[in-house]
């Protein structure tokens, strides 16, 4: 069995079938990548399937020097970012109100994704990176160009943030 980075090299080269090989070891990686992040599951499955078509146009330059895994999750990234810049943008144009999510009820599966709503961008993005796409810590800093250091202390940042956040809703909910 190959690994990722010599399947990444020999796709370029005409080997369609190791292409093949990527898109199945990550397609569902990387649709839980923007599902997690989205409200849309029909933009997740668009935004998946445009990484990899980044992927195949980018083949020719792509380059060994990290893990292909960071490669990937890098490209989704910045899918990502772009998707947020056009929402805001969109938002600012139609100018309708945001509208949070109300429900804070503990056996209701919106509350963390409430709770991690909350949560500043730069400590939740180092969180899902490390709790739901489960890269390293490495990993995480080469994806977002950041310090190994700084992963570390937005990760426990984060960490703390969220837990303070669900204990306070918690809390609200039993007092209600």
């Amino acid at each position: 069995m190959q690994n990722d980075e010599q399947l990444m090299l020999d796709f370029p080269m005409g080997s369609s079938k190791a292409f093949e090989e990527l898109f199945l070891r990550y397609r569902q990686r990387i649709y839980a990548f923007f599902r997690r992040r989205l409200n849309h599951t029909s933009r997740a499955e668009e935004l998946a399937q445009e990484t990899f078509v980044i992927i195949i146009r980018d083949a020719v330059r792509y380059e060994a020097r990290a893990k292909f895994r960071t490669y990937v999750f890098g490209i989704a990234l910045k899918q990502l970012w772009s998707e947020r810049r056009k929402a805001s943008r969109d938002a600012r144009l139609t100018a309708e109100p945001f509208e949070k999510p109300t429900g804070s009820d503990p056996a209701d599966a919106l509350w963390v994704r409430d709770a991690l709503s909350r949560i500043e961008e730069d400590h939740r993005e180092v969180l899902m990176l490390r709790e739901y796409e489960d890269l390293s810590y490495d990993d995480i800093a080469e994806v977002l160009s950041i310090p190994v250091n700084t992963v570390r202390s937005r990760l426990f940042r984060a960490r703390s943030e969220l837990r303070s956040l669900l204990s306070q809703d918690a809390a609200r909910k039993v007092s209600q």
